[in-house]
């Protein structure tokens, strides 16, 4: 089976099953997700942070991105223009407003950042050596390609998984955070 016609079929299974998830477990694993993410140590000591505000069956992100912004770090936050992500600052939630696909984006007037030191990343799954399924788009490995910034993967235990078809465009996470463990991908 080609790669594509495989992950179209593995993104529908597995977002059908974190869109499961209870409401209950999701609040609780994000809250251990947050503490387990503190334990990060260059995520800890990152001065510019590029984070994303969760939707649907996420792992609420909204405390994390709060948390960031009450330590006196600086913040970014995804924004779509054209085929491409661009990061932008934002000092307070009412820098955002709804954008493509329902997402929460910096306001247009908001500075685009630059050299992000630590890129929080959404995923639909992932494998235990960083591989990620994302939501087939292609924006996060478009912009993450040829940067240095630290890649952390936010998901629930349940969204690991053995395998996931990966290409030479694919950017491997350096770190998963779930509410059971942290893992670093590069040993």
């Amino acid at each position: 089976m080609p790669h594509n016609v495989e992950k179209v079929r593995l993104r529908k299974q597995l977002l059908d099953q974190r869109d499961g998830l209870s409401p209950d477990f999701i609040k609780i694993a994000s809250s251990k997700i947050q503490d387990n993410l503190r334990k990060v140590e260059y995520y800890r000591n990152a001065k510019l942070i590029g984070g994303y505000h969760a939707v649907g069956s996420e792992v609420r992100t909204q405390d994390i991105l709060q948390e960031i912004l009450n330590a006196g770090k600086e913040l970014a936050l995804p924004k779509v223009e054209k085929d491409d992500l661009v990061f932008k600052q934002i000092t307070s939630f009412s820098d955002l407003e709804v954008g493509n696909f329902s997402v929460m984006e910096p306001k247009d007037r908001c500075e685009e950042a630059k050299r992000l030191e630590v890129i929080l990343v959404p995923a639909i799954a992932l494998t235990r050596d960083g591989y990620r399924l994302g939501y087939g788009f292609g924006y996060y490995d478009r912009y993450m390609h040829g940067k240095h910034s630290k890649k952390i993967a936010l998901v629930f235990s349940k969204q690991i998984i053995k395998s996931i078809p990966h290409d030479g465009h694919d950017i491997k996470v350096d770190c998963i955070v779930t509410e059971d463990e942290v893992i670093y991908t590069h040993k």
